[in-house]
Order: structure tokens, then sequence, then C-alpha cells
């Protein structure tokens, strides 16, 4: 009977992380290594990485903390590295879980020694922080160019349609004539305050947490006001603690994004509306439209569709991030690894959103017959008829107004305008009613008569128009 081997087999043990040092004898699990990575969405920050790495080795140098040799063989590295990922030469491992261990274990495969002295007085904890600073705040300067530009394409057609009348509208039902410039007008002045929410978030997040380390400080003698300043920044932060926990520049960013993405859907919808056959009152070519599969004579406003769309999207993320902060104690946890996705996708979707937009409002023609014969539709020059009768009869307005809404009826029953009932059916209601009522029961004197700071009268429009297109080309 042969004895069975009891013998049990060798196990090489896991080969720990190099950058984690000697606390940790074996490697993590696989499990532990996926959950742990985020090097599959944080190489977006290589750049911020490489840039913010340069400006401490550059300090390190000047406060002879490092040798000025060893700093310029870590540029001389870090340039090299650079050209690996635009080239796409850069060798990514998730072993080393993120970008800056990635960058960090590459510069020393290339350098030797030098490479190691990088990490001397900071920790991943200021370094992220300061990486991902340096990306919302290149994303907001991308996007307010983008906004600027979407303004300008409002503002100019503005000017081509100041005079072009159409229905306003109010719970969707036609309220009182105004004109598509105006109309317009109104999206430029919602993107104008995109603008300044996305400048006042950039303001609030520059400044530098590099030199915070990984909450306390550091003992090195460092200048965090060289780095502030090498970087771009305002000033140092303050607070060595809130310098790493805090993403509130973040949150900002994506609330922000949120706010200009619900405004794009607004106007994606009423592309959507306006360019449908009930409407009628736009058409799109077919750069901006597709067609059915099994329907020929469709014409799909899809840009607008989607970029209605992702105002979900970036507004998820805001919540995304709002949830991952909500119950952190200070100062770094590993929820905050959560922070970058929602701020890199809402980052993308908005500038795809704000290309598309920017596209289709250069794009539309207006079919003005249509939007004006609809602005006819309606009693909107009802409100017309009441002030009238205000001005020129002394009327209290509330009763102008039950005065007009008995004119209303009356010709609604009769399936005429108000323009269309004659003298005698006019002063049935109030007797002293004369013939120059007619003179703003019509479009064009409706329209001209809103000379209100910010009315719609077609004068006011064109001179709204050319003053943003100044100001946006200025």
């Amino acid at each position: 009977m042969n004895e069975k081997n009891t013998a049990q087999p060798t196990r090489t043990p896991p080969t720990p992380n190099p950058q984690w040092g000697g606390r940790f004898a074996a490697g993590p699990a696989a499990i532990m290594r996926e959950i742990n990575a985020s090097i599959g969405f944080d190489r977006a920050l290589w750049r911020e990485d490489i840039e913010a790495s340069l400006a401490h080795a550059a300090m390190l140098a000047a406060q002879g903390i490092i040798a000025k040799e060893d700093e310029a063989a870590i540029r001389s590295g870090l340039e090299a590295i650079a050209h690996e990922i635009e080239e796409g030469r850069f060798p990514f491992e998730e072993s080393l879980e993120d970008i800056h261990m990635n960058i960090e274990a590459r510069l020393a495969e290339r350098i030797g020694e030098a490479g190691k002295r990088l990490h001397t007085a900071r920790s991943r904890n200021d370094q992220v922080a300061t990486d991902f600073r340096l990306y919302v705040r290149r994303a907001i300067d991308g996007l307010d160019l983008q906004l600027r530009d979407l303004m300008l394409a409002l503002a100019t057609r503005a000017l081509e349609y100041a005079d072009a009348p159409m229905p306003g509208f109010t719970h969707l039902q036609i309220a009182q004539p105004v004109t598509f410039g105006h109309h317009l007008l109104a999206y430029v002045e919602m993107f104008a305050v995109d603008r300044g929410r996305f400048q006042d978030a950039r303001r609030r997040l520059n400044e530098c947490p590099l030199g915070a380390a990984a909450l306390a400080g550091t003992s090195f003698p460092i200048d965090r006001e060289m780095t502030a300043r090498l970087l771009g920044f305002d000033r140092p932060a303050a607070n060595s603690i809130d310098a790493v926990s805090d993403r509130d520049f973040a949150l900002e960013f994506l609330a922000a994004a949120a706010i200009a993405a619900i405004h794009l859907s607004r106007l994606g919808e009423e592309i959507v509306l306006f360019t449908s056959p009930p409407f009628g009152f736009l058409r799109l070519s077919d750069a901006f439209t597709t067609g059915s599969s099994i329907m020929p004579q469709k014409r799909n406003p899809d840009a607008a569709e989607l970029v209605r769309a992702k105002a979900g999207r970036i507004s998820g993320g805001l919540i995304t991030l709002l949830m991952v902060m909500k119950g952190l104690p200070l100062a770094y946890s590993k929820d905050m690894q959560e922070d970058k996705e929602p701020v890199f996708d809402a980052g993308r979707a908005l500038s795809l959103s704000l290309a598309a937009m920017a596209g289709m409002v250069r794009d539309m023609q207006a079919v003005r017959e249509r939007m004006a014969a609809v602005a006819r539709e309606g009693y909107a020059d009802a409100t017309d008829l009441a002030d009238w009768l205000v001005r020129e009869l002394g009327l209290p307005f509330r009763e102008a107004h039950h005065v007009t809404g008995r004119l209303v009826a009356m010709a609604e029953a009769k399936g005429v305008p108000l323009a269309a009932l004659s003298l005698e059916e006019l002063r049935s209601v109030e007797p002293r009613i004369h013939e120059g009522v007619r003179e703003v029961l019509s479009l064009e004197a409706s329209l001209a008569s809103r000379r209100s700071l910010g009315g719609t009268a077609p004068a006011l429009v064109a001179e709204a128009a050319r003053a943003w297109i100044g100001r946006l080309q200025g």
C-alpha cells in the first residue's frame, strides 16, 4: 500500500507593492487590487501630475532639500514620460494603483535614485488634491470658452431674428407675442450666469494644497508660496487638513455643470418641439438630424434630444459626489477616490453638449411666416387691449382685465380674432371704446409697444444683441 504524499506545495508569497514600503509583507488579494486601483480612470490626470511634480522638484532644489543635479534628472525624466504618454507608449500598471504611483515608478526606472527623491515632503494626499484642482481649473477654462462661443452664436442669430414675431408661451399656452431674437437672448442671459458660476468656482478653487503632505504639513523647510506661484495658484491652502480633505471645488464644478446642462436641456427641448410639424417654427439640416430605419419621411432632432438627456447624467454626477462626501470625517478617506469619475464624465458630457448646441444654433433656420401666424392665434393681443383700456379710458387694470376677458369670449364664440370684432360689438361690453383701439390690435403694434427695459420691442432686441456680440467678441 503506497503512502500518500502529505507534503504541502511551496507557495510563493505575493509580491508586495513597492510603493507601500516595508509595512506589508504580502501583496493584496485580487479583489482588493481591483477595488483599490484607479489607474483605469485617473490616468486622465497625467498632465497635471507631471506639472505639479515639476513644480515640487524645482521647489525642493531651490530649498536645498534635493540636489540640483537630482532636480535636473527628475525634470528630464518627467518630460520623457510625458512624451511616452502622449505617444501611447507608457506602460500603465494596475498593480501600481494610480497615475501618481505609475509615473513615480517609471521615473525611478528611467533615472534611478534621483527619481525616488521626488516624493520628499509630499504625500499622495496633497499630490492628488493638487492634481485634481489643476484638472478642474483647466476644465473650467475650456468650458468657459465653449459657453462664450454658444452665447455668441445665440446673440448673432438673435440679431438676425430681432424683428421676427413668434408666440411667447406660459404653461406652453400662447401668452403674448415676442420676437424670436428676444427668445434667443433669454438663453444668452442664462449662459452668461453659467459662465459666472464657473468663474466664481474657479476663484475659490485656486488655492494650492501642495505641501500639506498627508494632513499635518511637513518638517522639511519647503516653500509653499513658490509651488503655488509656479502652478498658477493665487495662494497656498491655509490649513493642511482642509487642503487634503476638501472637495468643495469639485462639488461646485459639478453644481455649475448641472445648472448649465439644465439650461442646455431646456433649449434642446424647445428645438425638439419647434422642429416638430405641429409647431413648424424651426428647421435643422441633415447635419444635426437623423432618419428613421422604417419611416422615410422622418427627420429626427437626435442631437437636441441627446443634449437634453445628458442633463440627467451630469446632474447624477453631482448627486454621486454629494453622497460620497456627506459623512466623511477629516481628513482623507479612500472614499474620495470616487470623486474623479463623476467630474471627468460631467466635464466631457457638458463639453460635447455645448459643442453640439452651438452647432445646432448656427444651423437652424426659423420659419418666420409660421411663427408669425401662430403669434396671431390664441388672442395674444388681449393684454395689449387691456393696457389700452387702462391707458386711454382710465379703467382700473382689474376692470380692464374683465372687459377684455368678455371680449375674448365673444371673439372665441364667433371664431374670429379680436381685431375682427366690429366697433359695435366692442362697445357692447365697454361703451367708451373708440376706433383708436385698432392701433393696438395688431402683431406689429404689440411688439413695438414693449419698450420697457428688457422688453421685446424689435429695436431693443437688436440693440441688446449687438451689445452682447460686442462684449463677446471684445
